[in-house]
């Protein structure tokens, strides 16, 4: 079965000097980098370095200050909505968490009504309730295996609830969420946090896979992979009032509408 991504261009990202400072001071700045499309670019640094800001950033949910950023065909912060329509975010603590109450099920029923909702075409709205359906069904079960989320393999198949995934079964559905929008730019926050060695080797392998197949990866982390193509690395910018960077461009986000 044909990935729900196989035919997807990757954005090309390019970064000159760019920064973001929030209310409490600066979260990034100086950031400048090349990626290709259908790269795999690690984003690393210290915690409170600003490492998700830019990440929120580059996906047009966060508004720079300074600095150039171009994503796909897309100028940062000028078109943000059109970089935003292109990306999807994958963990991103905070923004786009999973709701440990719902299950697998639920979650991937809710992102398909989502993607119909917000990027249907006339077309799609004439087909009879059965073919949506089913193209809804061929669509989450190609994300799942894209992901490499085996619903079998959990304890209670897709009516297992969230709060009762392991932390890598957990990363593999917000993969599997994000692949519904059929994104040119995926973007995953902590991508190896708490994961033991054997667990980050699959987080990278996946997302390696993603790169593989068209879709660039920007991906947030304690330590680059060997994998990555590209390395992006932040560093403390001293906040004001004690802050960390995140803390400090809060307000930032929130000015840019949904996630």
């Amino acid at each position: 079965m044909d990935s729900p991504h196989s035919d997807v261009t990757g954005a090309a990202i390019r970064a000159e000097g760019f920064g973001l400072k929030g209310p409490r001071g600066w979260a990034f700045r100086g950031i400048s980098f090349d990626a290709d499309p259908g790269s795999l670019v690690a984003v690393t640094g210290p915690s409170g370095s600003g490492r998700t800001c830019l990440l929120l950033a580059l996906t047009g949910r966060m508004k720079p200050t300074e600095g150039r950023a171009r994503v796909g065909e897309h100028e940062l912060p000028r078109k943000m909505a059109a970089v935003r329509r292109l990306s999807a975010l994958g963990q991103v603590p905070g923004v786009s968490e999973l709701d440990p109450a719902l299950t697998v099920a639920e979650h991937l029923r809710e992102r398909v009504m989502l993607q119909r909702r917000y990027d249907g075409s006339v077309r799609a709205l004439l087909r009879s309730p059965a073919q949506r359906r089913a193209e809804a069904r061929a669509l989450i079960e190609q994300s799942l295996a894209s992901a490499g989320l085996d619903l079998a393999s959990l304890p209670k198949r897709d009516r297992t609830p969230v709060r009762d995934l392991e932390r890598l079964e957990a990363l593999r559905l917000t993969v599997a969420l994000a692949l519904i929008q059929r994104p040119r730019l995926l973007a995953v926050d902590d991508t190896d946090m708490k994961l033991s060695d054997a667990e980050r080797s699959a987080a990278w392998a996946l997302l390696r896979s993603m790169a593989d197949t068209g879709t660039t990866v920007l991906a947030v982390c304690s330590e680059a992979p060997a994998e990555a193509d590209t390395t992006v690395t932040t560093t403390e910018t001293g906040a004001d009032d004690g802050a960390t960077s995140e803390e400090g461009a809060g307000d930032a986000f929130a000015t840019t509408g949904s996630a």
